[in-house]
């Protein structure tokens, strides 16, 4: 049975132990721990990913990442009414350390009660909140599971991400001249302004219902008075319309050419990366499926909606293992305004709990 105390209690410990990207080794011994505690044969890949399964035949993947986002060191959780929130100097957590607990707790439950269930694979990844790296260096030999449950979405379990987008990532490179912004500045070319003549180049914030494009960061020069010789500019532009991507690359492109042609004695460098693919799901995707049946037992109605985001689910569906992203009791994620709803991430675990009890039935 879903214990409301054990699931909170293990939430609140797992946010206290600091894991930001790429910093994920202490959460990752206290979940190898638990799940070695359950009987079940845990493995890391090459990258550090945490995989478990109980040696079963077509096991169900249950899967959420262990990194977080910063401000995430030294979290102090506290229960306020039916939300658990942090003291609002840091993020809580719940992203996706609500996910994690709601998977643990099913699990649990299942072996407590000696429920009949699918057979078990986990997968907690490190570094999604970067870019999906943890899922993207996942040694996908490891799972033998064809169908995933990730809980890594925003609100309650019965909100079910329906597509997501293509992401592409990109960072430039310029590179001008130096020079003594006092004494001879027209021996210098600046950086910093070839960097805002493309930047004002490039379309900005949403472009339709689909569509983004945003400058992250731009870093670069080194004293005030020097002409900046380098500068880089790093951001990203995403759709769920291929075509509205192929429109923005074409954009960039446009821009970055533009540009060379205006500083020709400059060097600009530019370097495209495609991170996660956009996908659309089915009504006869099959781990949709599972987890809407799983949903109407507990009374609970699906809800569908796109996200601008990516997950981790992504990088399953790219590899063949059909991937539903479901909600995990979380609010305003990546803020410090953050929260998880107690009753909604107990509904998590029972949803995690229900697509394993169907998968003995079926």
């Amino acid at each position: 049975m879903i214990d409301r105390d054990r699931l909170v209690n293990t939430f609140c410990d797992l946010v206290r132990i600091d894991s930001p990207s790429g910093e994920e080794e202490d959460v990752a011994q206290n979940l190898i721990a638990r799940l070695e505690a359950m009987d079940l044969t845990v493995r890391r890949d090459a990258y550090g990913n945490v995989i478990a399964n109980d040696g079963g035949d077509d096991p169900l993947i249950l899967s959420a990442h262990m990194d977080t986002v910063e401000p995430g060191r030294g979290v102090t959780p506290s229960v306020d009414q039916d939300r658990i929130v942090s003291d609002g100097t840091t993020i809580l957590g719940g992203d996706c350390k609500a996910g994690v607990a709601a998977i643990l707790e099913a699990l649990t439950s299942i072996y407590e009660d000696d429920t009949p269930h699918a057979s078990i694979e986990v997968a907690f990844t490190r570094e999604e909140e970067i870019g999906l790296v943890g899922a993207r260096n996942l040694d996908f030999s490891m799972l033998t599971g064809k169908e995933a449950i990730v809980f890594d979405g925003e609100g309650p379990p019965s909100q079910i991400t329906s597509s997501s987008p293509t992401y592409v990532g990109f960072d430039i490179e310029i590179t001008g001249r130096a020079a003594h912004a006092g004494v001879e500045p027209e021996k210098g070319l600046s950086a910093i302004r070839i960097a805002s003549e493309l930047i004002t180049r490039f379309p900005q914030g949403r472009i339709d219902d689909e569509t983004t494009f945003n400058v992250g960061t731009i870093e670069g020069g080194t004293v005030r008075n020097a002409v900046p010789e380098n500068v880089t500019v790093a951001g990203e532009f995403r759709s769920r319309n291929l075509e509205s991507l192929d429109g923005l690359r074409i954009q960039f492109n446009e821009a970055v050419d533009e540009i060379r042609k205006a500083f020709p004695d400059a060097v600009i460098e530019d370097h495209v990366h495609t991170e996660f693919e956009t996908y659309t799901l089915t009504d006869d995707d099959p781990a949709t499926a599972r987890a809407k049946a799983a949903l109407a037992e507990l009374g609970l109605t699906p809800s569908m909606h796109p996200s601008g985001g990516g997950t981790d689910g992504n990088v399953f569906r790219l590899n063949d293992i059909s991937a539903v992203v479901v909600g995990m009791a979380d609010h305003n994620m990546h803020t410090v305004r953050e929260y998880v709803t107690i009753p909604d991430l107990i509904d998590a675990a029972h949803l995690c709990e229900a697509v394993l009890r169907r998968g003995a039935q079926q």
